[in-house]
């Protein structure tokens, strides 16, 4: 769902653009199953527009993984070992506090176990899932494809924040709350807004710039090719070394020298804050930068500095309701505050808020099981046709993996903090809906099957 930026295996500077890398943040423990707050009175089970999320009531005795009449043990991927970042564990032990307060999913406690991916250790993280988690949920590994095939092998269900390589994202027993869509460029409506609306005289001069890694060459080679299709052309196409760079002044001299008018990053934030020091050092400004989403937050304004009054930074949230609507969204509020009381001091992040909407897509759909199974809660979870995690994102088709959004969300990085984009929002007063799709033409890599572990559908109990 989010780019990925990886180098080799000795680089640790370039890490995920997109996926949860902020450093603002520090790593804790295991996430909680239970109510550290000490709460006295049941919470409401309501979240957002979605009634009795959580409660007690009679369980069925299931002989699943993971499940007994008391618990269900789930696992949260998550890179916190490399990472230091705690947004997964945190979001975990909050819904999970606040769940089991309520009552837990029909009387059942959740057991939200970490698995530690630690950047390089995915596929151990997914063999340590194999062997005792009922599922996976809220969270996500930047190089989530190295243990798809091991999860497909033991019949593991996935409910992800994120996902973040073609051979993962649409992967079989994969559901994101957002939806999936592999093969389609999936900023279509941002760049078409970029492109023809708000710059439509940078269209034939946008650069890119990326981290020199296999992987960002071929997420390279999708933008390139995506922003030709819908219509516009990139001028000039740049690596910079995946170790770091001390001085950012040649490169933005590049771009001036070119033209760039329109600027794609594919880096980590903190290279392009001090690439963007250096644009402005220069006296260059482009009509616009995508800052992507790994950027949306209080570190990169801080890296950014005086820069933000010069540059224009954008982001595209893919239909979440960005934190700043908050006062008019009341999931969002409901978010910030279930963290003020189960994790204070903690973020609320992008991130935290995709996580959220993957956590009530389970519990939702495990809530309606009269026998836990995890055939039953796939299937549940799949049939969800306008999931909008009770109001923290724009409706989304999940019994469909060839259908790409229509909707999206633009945020703006200005000085004085991120803030709506003015894209002219169509839907909730922060989603625009007119999408169109783009499907690559060039082969990319395809999403792993059931089939090609020797498994189908079939086998799923």
């Amino acid at each position: 769902m989010r780019r990925l930026l990886i180098g080799s295996v000795t680089v640790l500077t370039v890490l995920l653009a997109g996926c949860s890398t902020r450093s603002d943040d520090t790593a804790s423990g295991a996430a909680g199953g239970g109510n550290t707050a000490g709460a006295s009175a049941r919470p409401s089970a309501d979240f957002g527009t979605l009634k009795d999320v959580c409660g007690s009531g009679t369980v069925k005795s299931s002989s699943a993984q993971g499940v007994t009449d008391k618990s269900i043990q789930v696992g949260v991927m998550t890179d916190i070992g490399y990472t230091k970042n705690s947004e997964f564990p945190d979001a975990a032990k909050v819904f999970t506090s606040w769940c089991n307060d309520a009552g837990g999913i029909n009387g059942r406690k959740i057991v939200a176990v970490t698995r530690d991916s630690r950047l390089m250790q995915v596929r151990q993280a997914v063999l340590a899932a194999c062997k005792s988690d009922f599922a996976l949920v809220g969270g996500g590994s930047a190089l989530d494809a190295l243990g798809v095939q091991d999860r497909l092998k033991c019949l593991l269900p996935a409910f992800p924040a994120q996902s973040s390589q073609i051979g993962a994202i649409g992967s079989d027993l994969q559901v994101l709350s957002g939806g999936a869509a592999p093969g389609y460029f999936q900023y279509a409506g941002y760049y078409t807004w970029l492109l023809k609306d708000k710059y439509p005289d940078s269209a034939q001069k946008v650069g890119i710039i990326s981290g020199d890694s296999p992987v960002t060459k071929v997420m390279s080679a999708q933008f390139e090719e995506a922003v030709a299709g819908l219509g516009g052309k990139v001028s000039y196409n740049d690596l910079y070394p995946a170790a770091g760079v001390s001085d950012w002044t040649p490169y933005a001299q590049s771009i001036k020298n070119k033209g760039v008018k329109g600027l794609v990053f594919l880096g980590d934030f903190a290279s392009l804050a001090k690439l963007e020091q250096a644009l402005t050092d220069i006296g260059y400004t482009p009509d616009w930068i995508d800052a992507n989403s790994n950027a949306y937050g209080p570190a990169f304004l801080q890296l950014a500095g005086p820069a933000l009054a010069a540059q224009h930074n954008y982001a595209e949230l893919f239909a979440t309701a960005p934190l700043e609507s908050a006062a008019d969204s009341p999931a969002t509020q409901q978010v910030i505050d279930l963290f003020k009381k189960y994790a204070p001091g903690k973020q609320v992040t992008y991130p935290v808020l995709r996580a959220f909407s993957a956590w009530l897509l389970f519990a939702t759909a495990a809530k309606d099981c009269a026998e836990l199974t995890r055939k039953c809660v796939y299937d549940n979870a799949v049939k969800q046709t306008a999931w909008t995690g009770g109001g923290l994102q724009a409706p989304a088709d999940l019994s469909r993996q060839d259908v790409p959004s229509k909707c999206y969300t633009i945020v703006e990085a200005t000085a004085k903090g991120w803030q709506l984009a003015d894209f002219e929002p169509t839907t909730g007063g922060v989603y625009r809906c007119d999408a169109p799709a783009y499907k690559y033409k060039a082969d990319y890599g395809k999403p792993a099957t059931l089939a090609s572990v020797g498994k189908s559908m079939a086998d799923l109990k």
